[in-house]
């Protein structure tokens, strides 16, 4: 049986040792470098720490 192995699985098989890494898919990939989405995630993160920080005053 010849089967075609995914990067995922390639990556178990590399060493000796088991390797739990997750390796992120294209679509995380591709969120992780977008500049305008991490500046999104930026705003969002400091809207919900003012209001959490507004709570405790």
């Amino acid at each position: 049986m010849d089967q075609k192995l995914v990067e995922e699985e390639i990556n178990f098989q590399k060493s000796d040792k088991f390797n739990l890494t997750m390796i992120p898919g294209k679509f995380a990939r591709a969120m992780r470098t977008c500049v305008i989405w991490q500046f999104i995630r930026f705003i969002v993160i400091n809207i919900k720490m003012i209001i959490v920080v507004g709570k405790s005053h």
